[in-house]
């Protein structure tokens, strides 16, 4: 974000007091937007220029005709450039500034916080601290400017206290650690506002997050022949459903199915052969008591999804080994990850799928530090095994020799059992019709979360099963129509 305002002023010549005027508006617009009625301002200002938006923030609001408030957290005469120009231009249009503590006392409507912005790295100590818990006890509707403040932009982590917005206005492009870890919770309502600004510097590389976007599956999967046929989209083998778990192997099958894999087989316990048969016919379901059993399916299939429902059992580890052993690209999660962690390897042609937990054992660090910070964790992981891995949870990513891109869809209601199985089916049907790891699991992973959106939008995130997902899977993946 600093180089791309560095751009923006440097070589798009927009002054950068410009560009504070512009995001001032911007969140200014949606404040009004959001609470219509709020007629009493109070704008926390800190340092920097997230304060200097606050302040021009404050005069365009007073010059509106709403009762403002602008309370310091810092002595405004350490301000520099454009943020000192923003307080006194506030000043000189007739505003007054009272301390935080002041200002806390009097009636409000809407709280605008403009502490600190995206350069804070490190916890919240003195009057900021005091200040954010004040905010956050008070109840106060909050709208924060560019990034709740002691939120990390990079990781999402907060630090020792944090704004919890009901809405932020975050300014030219999107910050990583609102996606991340605590990010969605405390920036509540996330609204990009651009700045105006149609280009960024061709120069970003590597510091750059790339977000997965809708468009990017009909690019993946487009239209097909009329002359197609089932042979053309690969054919998947799901392995897992050990003793007791068939119902992950059956969503895992079907999510396959639904976003066009050609032929879907399904390597299971022997008990569960018959159950599974019935339960959706377009499945070939295959009893497999050993190794042994698995080697010819192995030679028959494009791709494997291992891990749903295959427990830890010698049967599992067996079963496991075999599919190591069988040269064929790998889709891994649940319980083939826990295996894995036991014995790890390193491979080129496998996708890695673990949720925060089964992170953390493949790193053996515990799971509140692959939480804290993400980016660095699926980057290790990527390190240490190979191949393409997404880290699931809030803000999915998913790290491959492209890159690392994020996951902006998906919502709340998807932290239910079975969702994992849908997303390994998923990712294992495109895999079978793109033929290219980290392709497959960018887009399986974004239309998991976009079919998780739709089937919320029916019916509520509340009480979303795995299977209302898998329903939805069809549409996402037929974006445009023939």
């Amino acid at each position: 974000m600093r180089a791309i305002d560095a751009f923006a002023i440097a070589t798009l010549r927009i002054p950068g007091y410009e560009l504070m005027q512009r995001a001032a508006a911007a969140a200014l617009s949606e404040l009004q937007r959001r609470w219509p009625a709020a007629r009493r301002i109070l704008v926390l200002c800190g340092s920097g220029n997230n304060a200097g938006d606050g302040y021009v923030l404050a005069r365009l609001a007073a010059a509106a005709g709403l009762s403002v408030s602008a309370a310091a957290v810092s002595d405004p005469a350490a301000l520099r450039a454009d943020a000192a120009r923003a307080f006194a231009d506030w000043q000189t249009g007739g505003g007054s500034t009272l301390t935080w503590r002041e200002a806390c006392g009097e009636p409000v409507d809407v709280v605008v916080d403009a502490l600190l912005g995206i350069g804070a790295s490190r916890e919240l100590e003195g009057e900021f601290r005091a200040a954010v818990a004040q905010i956050n006890d008070s109840g106060l509707p909050v709208l924060a400017l560019d990034i709740p403040s002691g939120l990390h932009a990079d990781t999402g982590a907060v630090m020792g206290e944090c704004i919890r917005a009901d809405c932020t206005v975050t300014f030219i492009g999107h910050k990583a650690g609102c996606w991340l870890a605590q990010g969605p919770d405390r920036c509540g309502e996330l609204v990009l506002a651009t700045l105006a600004l149609e280009r960024w510097p061709d120069d970003l590389g590597s510091a750059a997050i790339e977000a997965l976007r809708a468009q990017d599956v009909a690019a993946a999967l487009p239209v097909r022949a009329r002359g197609a046929n089932k042979g053309r989209f690969g054919h998947v083998l799901i392995v897992g459903g050990g003793p007791g778990m068939s119902g992950a192997a059956r969503l895992c099958g079907e999510a396959a199915l639904r976003v066009g894999a050609g032929l879907v087989s399904v390597a299971t316990a022997p008990e569960h052969a018959a159950q599974l048969a019935a339960g959706l016919p377009e499945l070939m379901i295959n009893a497999v008591a050993n190794a042994a059993d698995l080697m010819p399916l192995l030679k028959r299939a494009d791709v494997v999804a291992i891990g749903p429902g295959l427990g830890q059992s010698a049967w599992a580890r067996a079963i496991w080994s075999c599919a190591m052993a069988g040269g064929l690209p790998l889709v891994v999660d649940a319980d083939a990850l826990n295996l894995l962690a036991a014995h790890p390897e390193k491979r080129e042609d496998w996708i890695l799928t673990p949720h925060p937990g089964e992170a953390g054992r493949l790193l053996e660090i515990p799971t509140d530090a692959v939480q804290s910070d993400r980016l660095a964790a699926v980057s290790a992981l990527r390190e240490r095994y190979g191949g393409s891995v997404v880290l699931k949870g809030a803000g999915s990513l998913v790290a491959s020799a492209a890159g690392i891109r994020i996951c902006l869809h998906g919502n709340p209601g998807m932290a239910a059992a079975g969702m994992g199985d849908v997303l390994t089916g998923a990712i294992a049907g495109i895999q079978g019709q793109v033929r290219d790891p980290g392709l497959a699991a960018q887009i399986g992973v974004l239309v998991h979360a976009l079919a998780g959106d739709c089937a919320a939008a029916r019916a509520g995130q509340r009480g979303m099963i795995a299977s209302d997902v898998n329903a939805e899977l069809r549409g996402c993946v037929n974006p445009t129509s023939a």
